[in-house]
């Protein structure tokens, strides 16, 4: 199995890449991986079934996985490792060659969409978006054969691009492929990379705040040429903390006045971040969450009217290393106030990197499953998750993971877990 990636010389591609191999070779294990090291209840609970999700459905074996990719940067992937600074020497040592052995083909890049990203050149020579499309596809078909790879996903790990609201062009597959042949300024890289996978028969996933498969389109696409779609934004420190508590501060039905949420970040997507197009682009991703948790239109009382602030700073020093501060204003019986303050020492990479190990494997077996159009199963690893457009999203941490869970026990013939519980009980 295959797994393409843009942006595969960046700080999470490699952080992923390299603990893949890591585990691969009994170094490491594979932690915060659900597929790797999660179980699924089945049945009743004095059944006491409770395989691994790995030993439950059949997932692709990491063995099987051989990676490629596109990079603005020229750096393979040991070197671009290096350059991230997210893993120790230690830890990059043992895979060096097979990271060496990792070079990017040249990128597609638009400076419009990624205003503070200089000095990229590793880039393609072809200058239409039609050219760029055939070439992107033309790797695709050159890794297959090389590899003999059967089948294979495309999974984005490049940087946020500007904020883009859709318009006429990402109304229609018609309007975009017409877009594409008049070399549209609207229709980004990431949106490129979508059209050739999707043409070309591979699922998609979009780890950033992009706008790229979520417009009528790419929807459009994907149901046409019967493959699958997921997205966006991959939730990983401050956002996984708000789909934590936000859920928790419902169930109790206690209320929030005001949530504020800073961050220090000095990795490339902090620089990337850094632009206020780009800022703009996250920012709404993350705004989203708290909103759709809360439903301040059904819980005016508690909810309505609260304030939610989202500040990142570009700080070199701390690298990959970010740190978030929350300062969580509430109220509890008789309107009292309170107020909760986390302060989150992350490592945005290591978060992210067995997301992508996740929705690769999980994604391919959708695909086996002939599983088609939006991944909605799958919005337990987004920020932002993609859904039907006559449905909200579902941000929840906890609902997301049931959703996910029950759709592996449908897939395998199992009986759905609601939780109910009374028939232990009761004869009903």
């Amino acid at each position: 199995m295959g797994v393409l990636i843009p942006g595969i010389g960046g700080a999470v591609s490699t952080t992923f890449l390299a603990g893949v191999e890591a585990v691969r070779r009994g170094l490491a294990l594979p932690i915060g991986s659900l597929t790797q090291m999660g179980t699924i209840r089945l049945g009743k609970r004095f059944e006491y079934r409770i395989p691994r999700i790995e030993d439950f459905v059949p997932l692709a074996r990491l063995d099987d996985l051989i990676f490629g990719g596109w990079d603005v940067f020229p750096d393979n992937c040991y070197e671009a490792a290096l350059k991230a600074g997210v893993l120790n020497g230690e830890d990059l040592d043992p895979v060096r060659a097979f990271l060496e052995a990792l070079q990017p083909w040249p990128g597609v890049f638009n400076q419009a969409f990624v205003k503070n990203l200089m000095g990229v050149s590793h880039l393609k020579p072809e200058a239409s978006h039609l050219e760029l499309v055939e070439a992107i596809k033309a790797d695709i078909e050159s890794f297959k054969a090389e590899h003999g790879v059967s089948r294979c996903i495309m999974i984005w790990c490049a940087s946020t691009e500007a904020y883009l609201k859709p318009g006429p062009v990402h109304g229609s597959l018609t309007s975009f492929e017409k877009g594409l042949k008049n070399n549209d300024p609207t229709i980004s890289p990431s949106m490129l990379y979508a059209y050739a996978a999707l043409t070309s028969g591979l699922s998609y996933v979009n780890g950033a705040p992009n706008c790229t498969v979520d417009i009528p389109a790419m929807v459009e696409l994907a149901s046409q040429r019967h493959v699958g779609i997921a997205g966006k934004d991959f939730k990983t420190g401050q956002t996984l903390i708000k789909t934590i508590l936000g859920p928790g501060f419902k169930a109790r039905m206690l209320g929030l006045t005001g949530w504020y949420s800073t961050n220090i970040l000095g990795n490339r997507d902090g620089m990337v971040l850094d632009d206020k197009d780009s800022f703009k682009t996250k920012e709404e991703s993350k705004l989203s969450v708290l909103e759709t948790i809360l439903q301040p239109d059904v819980y005016p009382k508690l909810y309505g009217g609260f304030h939610h602030k989202v500040v990142i700073s570009y700080y070199p020093p701390r690298g990959d290393q970010k740190e978030g501060w929350d300062a969580i204003d509430i109220f509890g019986w008789l309107g009292y106030p309170m107020q909760i303050k986390v302060n989150f020492l992350c490592r945005d990479s290591i978060l992210a990197a067995p997301l992508v190990l996740d929705l690769a494997l999980f994604m391919d077996l959708a695909q086996r499953a002939e599983m088609t159009g939006i991944q909605e199963w799958l919005s337990f690893y987004f920020k932002s998750p993609q859904c039907a457009p006559n449905l909200y999203p579902e941000h929840d941490l906890f609902i997301q993971l049931k959703k996910l869970k029950n759709t592996l026990r449908y897939l395998m013939g199992e009986e759905q877990i609601t939780h109910l519980g009374l028939d232990y009980y009761y004869d009903i």
